[in-house]
């Protein structure tokens, strides 16, 4: 390991326990510093981490870090009873500290506690830097919104100070305050720091960008804007060395069909000579035999120039990337432009969400969007949300909550999507689930193994497929988990979905990639502002 390097990967591989491979041969080093790592979902972005982590065993191969790794994983939020000292890593030593105060001195308790006689103390300060104390240390992650918890899950990586920090999807249900906020952590992040964000602000804070992409990981140096236009540049040259080389091919056998046509005339000619009785035989055998060994060597150069072409070709097409594209066939939910779904209030205006309207939730973190959406559905919704109420007028309604707890980890994508759509041939789902980009293996593995962007499709596969059709669609957060190409996907699905559709979100991009016709906006008091996008 040279002296910048704070990881390298030895020919990495793993495969999940159904034998399929998830990283194969994997050489690679990232440096000390700020590294960026993206690729497309499924590419094993999120299994790298777990192997750097050691929350999996490599197959084959091994990794080298500088010293022990801090990990934050993509689905911390999804454990709804996990307590705020949980999420900061210092259960344990708050628990063994309380032991020696109750009179126990097991050695053990000692050996918890370590130096950190004073965590309870320090970990009052960190949290006073994200709004919460040390009075806070027994509340559970169900009472918490997603970006506070993941404020909360950072703050205690912090904490520990170790010499390699590893995030999966920090900004997860953040809003841009509190994005900002993690933005300052990264800059002043001791130690080595490798994240896996689709956020393309925070990668921006990056001193590298790692690339992991058809099995291969290159590291640039630079942050993602610098990386993207290297790459750019790259696949301009690899699509004009690809046309240059089919060109070329075009060449080859066009020379290689007029020289088999040239050696066709050559021989007729022959042929009528030596009938005509012109040329003694043991002379037109001596001239056939070189004519024939002549036009062999010929062929053979030929054909030789003619693969060498197309291996060129090969070659070149490999270097360039294909930009894969959802294309849904979704049933026709029948939502008639009259037809009332639901309505938002705040008292003094309601927004009807009437035929397929979208409508955006917006607002900072604690200030009430997902517990709306939630009550909304479970038909409660003026129950904790401030000023905000709303009602339903539709009983068919897709709900995707930001913690994608709706799926039987236990169980396949094509099963957990048959119980959404019990009619559908298993056939039909499945060119469903391709056309999400969800293809192979992938859809009989156990959910448990996906990527969180493979989670997230499935968990859409189960709303956009659902029977009868979803009249309304409530999404929270859905970019998260997912790659920048993916953002664009999920676009272009909900562009295909003919319902009404009710989102929150934090990715103003995207947003403005939907059509919203109406933005209600709830303040940190639970007020709202209702306006057009």
């Amino acid at each position: 390991m040279s002296a910048r390097s704070a990881i390298t990967l030895h020919d990495l591989s793993f495969e999940w326990p159904d034998g399929t491979t998830a990283l194969h041969r994997l050489n690679g080093t990232m440096t000390a510093g700020r590294t960026g790592l993206v690729g497309r979902n499924g590419a094993g972005k999120s299994t790298l981490l777990r192997l750097i982590a050691g929350k999996l065993k490599p197959t084959t191969g091994r990794v080298e870090t500088v010293g022990d790794v801090g990990y934050l994983a993509q689905n911390l939020t999804l454990g709804k009873l996990t307590t705020v000292a949980e999420l900061l890593g210092i259960d344990g030593i708050l628990t063994a500290l309380r032991a020696i105060e109750a009179g126990d001195i097991d050695e053990r308790h000692f050996d918890i506690v370590g130096n950190d006689w004073d965590i309870e103390s320090r970990a009052d300060e960190a949290l006073h830097e994200v709004g919460f104390s040390a009075g806070d240390l027994n509340r559970q992650v169900g009472d918490l919104s997603g970006g506070e918890a993941m404020l909360i899950a950072l703050t205690g990586l912090r904490l520990r100070g170790t010499p390699v920090t590893l995030l999966d999807e920090p900004t997860n249900n953040l809003d841009r305050t509190t994005r900002a906020k993690l933005a300052g952590f990264v800059d002043s992040w001791p130690g080595t720091l490798v994240v896996v964000t689709h956020d393309l602000e925070l990668l921006e804070h990056m001193d590298s960008t790692a690339e992991l992409h058809a099995g291969k990981l290159e590291v640039f140096g630079g942050p993602y804007s610098l990386f993207t236009e290297h790459r750019e540049q790259e696949q301009a040259a690899a699509v004009q060395a690809a046309r240059s080389a089919q060109q070329a091919l075009k060449v080859e056998k066009k020379q290689r069909v007029e020289a088999e046509t040239k050696l066709a005339r050559r021989e007729r000619t022959a042929k009528k000579s030596q009938a005509g009785g012109g040329i003694p035989k043991i002379l037109a055998g001596n001239r056939a035999s070189k004519a024939q060994a002549s036009a062999g060597s010929m062929r053979s150069t030929l054909d030789d120039k003619v693969l060498s072409a197309q291996s060129a070709v090969d070659a070149a097409d490999a270097r360039v990337r294909e930009v894969e594209h959802i294309h849904l066939t979704l049933p026709d939910p029948d939502v008639p432009r009259s037809r009332r779904i639901a309505e938002l209030s705040d008292g003094s205006r309601t927004i009807l969400i009437q035929g397929p309207e979208r409508v955006a939730l917006v607002g900072p973190n604690g200030s009430g969007k997902s517990t709306l959406l939630r009550d909304l559905v479970e038909g409660d919704a003026a129950k904790s949300s401030g000023r905000i109420t709303g009602r339903l007028w539709t009983d068919r309604v897709g709900y995707l909550p930001q913690r994608l707890d709706g799926l039987d980890d236990s169980r396949s994508a094509l099963e957990n999507v048959r119980d959404a759509a019990p009619a559908s041939a298993p056939g039909d789902i499945r060119n469903q689930l391709a056309r999400l980009l969800l293809r192979g293996s992938a859809v009989d593995r156990p959910v448990s193994s996906l990527s969180g962007g493979e989670r997230f499709r499935v968990s859409l596969a189960k709303l956009l497929l659902a029977e009868p059709p979803a009249q309304l669609l409530v999404l929270d957060e859905p970019t998260n988990n997912l790659d920048i190409a993916s953002v664009e996907q999920l676009a272009e699905a909900l562009d295909a979905y003919r319902g009404a559709l009710l989102i929150v979100s934090h990715d103003v991009g995207f947003l403005s990639r939907l059509k919203i016709d109406t933005v209600a906006e709830l303040d940190g008091a639970g007020c709202s502002r209702f306006s057009l996008p």
